[in-house]
């Protein structure tokens, strides 16, 4: 191969690590069925309860709320990340993001040390295998992983995408299109482009465009929202970045409602388009969030502990939800525990496409999930956290239990400090209390799991430049 060319709210390719049910090589299911087209939302810092079908009292998403009733969704779904780009680099690769060197948000300070970070040419892409597979391939949206600006390459139209109309850095400003870089930062390929619009607007405007253009042909298509990520405007706020930026007059409980409502109405164009052309009995649409809430949108659920940027549940349990009539059976509802990296072996055993003999996904297929809920096989799940300030996390799942390790006072970048916790998620879904004492080998034998898997993922991890690790 060339490697360059988810109603009522209800209640892994390490073939080398010897460590029987840590990772695992993904159970591929081929499908004998046409090709479908396939559309990936996904949403930016909005928590477990972001939608109303999910809980959300302040803000109500009906147009999300029909694809649950009309497909299936997630109660124990997990972005492999807590920040945006680590969750963004998984999900294209089909693998722990670690592997791909970015464990912390690619950020937009010059001098800071994960910086120059990006999506190397050297990983394989959903958007890669395929394109090579006959697809055509879009991405609208969000990329934030790499400065392409600065560094051509980790441009996405360098990974696969034959179509990209968006924004490269961590977040614009909705009105002005300024990134968190103080740059403008809007793009129709690899052309910088002026163009006035509320960037969520913006975004489904160019998704619509994508389908009608491609719809004689297999497509996939990334729709990757800013919404709701800050700077927190609304439809007809003033700029708060770049020319002529004000205070903006809106509250802020009211800024965000409008932008999730602006982001529903997009998936809501986007499902009516669908079946407008016919399409709908041969298209997968996958919705979910890149990690949890930050904590002022009101996204996250009041059940679990934690926000953005941490290993606890409100960090990276997210709402999911698949919709495809006539293959998902309507109004389902699963607990099957399941990671954003899932998303690429099941795109990949619904389209045919393939990677390369010996390239190892970490993710699972979730066909039998979605279409016969059926059980996956047992797994255990990872993340490792890299924050800001250098600061690590790493968290692991076993069926109902969850190991975290915080190291407490470290030196930026270092696992010094070690300081593990244990709990029972089914018991203590809001992770209350410590049972590390009364469950000590169990702690012990979990631990020892977490950082063989640690020194797995990052033993030929990819070359990056920079990093707290340089």
């Amino acid at each position: 191969m060339n490697r360059r060319d988810f109603l009522k709210i209800m209640g892994m390719g390490a073939a080398s690590l010897a460590l029987p049910g840590c990772i695992r090589t993904p159970q591929i299911t081929k499908v004998e069925r046409p090709r479908p087209n396939i559309i990936v939302i996904m949403v930016d810092d909005m928590g477990y309860s972001g939608l109303s079908c999910y809980g959300n009292k302040y803000c109500n998403t009906p147009e999300t709320d029909r694809l649950a009733a009309e497909g299936i969704h997630f109660t124990d779904f997990h972005s492999s990340g807590v920040v945006c780009s680590p969750t963004r680099a998984g999900l294209l690769t089909g693998r722990y993001q670690q592997r791909a060197g970015i464990e912390a948000v690619i950020h937009p300070r010059l001098e800071h040390p994960e910086h120059r970070k990006g999506l190397q040419e050297s990983e394989i892409t959903f958007a890669e295998a395929l394109r090579e597979a006959g697809y055509a391939t879009g991405l609208v949206g969000k990329w934030h992983l790499g400065y392409a600006a600065e560094t051509p390459k980790y441009h996405p139209l360098n990974h696969g995408f034959g179509y990209f109309v968006g924004y490269l850095s961590g977040n614009i400003d909705y009105a002005s299109h300024y990134g968190d870089h103080n740059e403008h930062d809007w793009w129709h390929g690899r052309i910088e482009t002026k163009e006035e619009g509320y960037t969520t607007h913006l975004i489904n405007k160019y998704a619509l465009q994508f389908i009608e253009e491609n719809r004689d042909k297999p497509f996939c298509l990334y729709v990757a929202h800013e919404a709701i990520h800050e700077p927190v405007q609304g439809p007809g706020d003033p700029p708060q970045r770049g020319p002529g930026r004000r205070e903006n007059p809106t509250p802020p409980d009211v800024a965000y409602q409008r932008m999730i409502q602006a982001m529903d109405e997009g998936v809501g164009q986007i499902r009516r388009k669908i079946v407008e052309l016919g399409l709908d009995k041969n298209t997968l649409i996958f919705f979910f969030s890149d990690n949890g809430g930050n904590g002022r949108s009101r996204t996250n659920s009041a059940r679990y502990t934690g926000a953005k940027g941490a290993v606890w549940e409100s960090g990276h349990h997210v709402p999911a939800i698949a919709w495809w009539p006539g293959m998902i059976k309507p109004g389902t509802v699963t607990d099957e525990m399941a990671i954003s990296i899932d998303l690429m072996p099941t795109m990949l055993a619904l389209s045919g496409a393939s990677v390369p003999q010996g390239h190892h996904l970490d993710g699972a297929d979730l066909s039998a999930a979605l279409f016969k809920q059926k059980r996956l096989r047992p797994r255990q799940l990872f993340w490792a956290h890299l924050g800001n300030n250098g600061a690590r996390m790493e968290a692991m799942r076993d069926g109902p239990w969850k190991l975290i390790v915080t190291h407490p006072g470290a030196k930026p970048g270092t696992f010094e400090n070690e300081k593990a916790i244990l709990y029972n998620l089914t018991d203590d879904p809001g992770e209350k209390s410590n049972v590390k004492h009364k469950h000590h080998d169990r702690t012990t034998r979990m631990l020892q799991q977490l950082k063989q898997w640690y020194a797995e993922v990052t033993r030929d991890a990819t070359c990056q430049p920079g990093g707290w690790n340089a």
